[in-house]
């Protein structure tokens, strides 16, 4: 008589507030509008190379053309803004940041601690925390693109309108860069679950 093996139960996903989800689900689709539409914005005028410069190919752009492009950029600019806002507000009143940001003994911890699940919570909060001045950057230059004559005094700081672009054009791939490691340490410290509770 063979012994009957119990039936596997699937195990629960971690749970997740639902503001906490709305937040990440509107980031995501609104940085991929903004991406889209920036790269159809970026090919009427190459940062690098001038009009001759290297273009993006069409089915990575959105807008069909240069004034398409800054409507759906431009929209997704407010609807970014006002949610990284609204996640802002959400981890202040809930008090998320005493969690989600670095403290002063993460660093040490990365250096020398043993504990491999401290230390990659501690890389969770320094990345989390470094890329706070990324998008403050990425949103203050956009919006002296936006607004180049009303915001004079703020398109300024950046010296000339080159290096505006440019500076607006590196937050991409650095914000790019921040979703992947983001993304990579959920998936050590959790799994794949962790990743799909966020969203699911």
């Amino acid at each position: 008589m063979t012994a009957s093996t119990p039936s596997k139960r699937k195990a629960k996903l971690p749970s997740q507030a639902f503001l906490a989800k709305a937040f990440h689900w509107i980031n995501i689709i609104s940085l991929l509008l903004m991406l889209t539409s920036g790269l159809q914005i970026y090919n009427a005028n190459p940062v690098f190379g001038g009009r001759g410069g290297w273009h993006f190919p069409p089915f990575l752009t959105l807008g069909g053309w240069l004034a398409g492009g800054r409507d759906w950029h431009f929209a997704f600019m407010w609807v970014y803004s006002l949610n990284l806002l609204g996640y802002g507000i959400y981890i202040f009143v809930t008090r998320r940041w005493q969690h989600r940001f670095a403290s002063g003994g993460d660093l040490k911890a990365v250096q020398v601690s043993q504990n491999e699940k401290r230390k990659n919570y501690a890389w969770h909060r320094l990345v989390y925390t470094a890329i706070i001045p990324i998008l403050l950057l990425a949103i203050v230059s956009g919006l002296s693109m936006y607004k180049p004559a009303q915001l004079h005094w703020l398109s300024g700081l950046f010296g000339n309108w080159q290096n505006l672009r440019v500076v607006h054009f590196i937050t991409v791939p650095i914000v790019l860069l921040f979703t992947l490691v983001h993304s990579l340490l959920a998936l050590k410290a959790g799994s794949f679950r962790l990743v799909k509770s966020m969203f699911l």
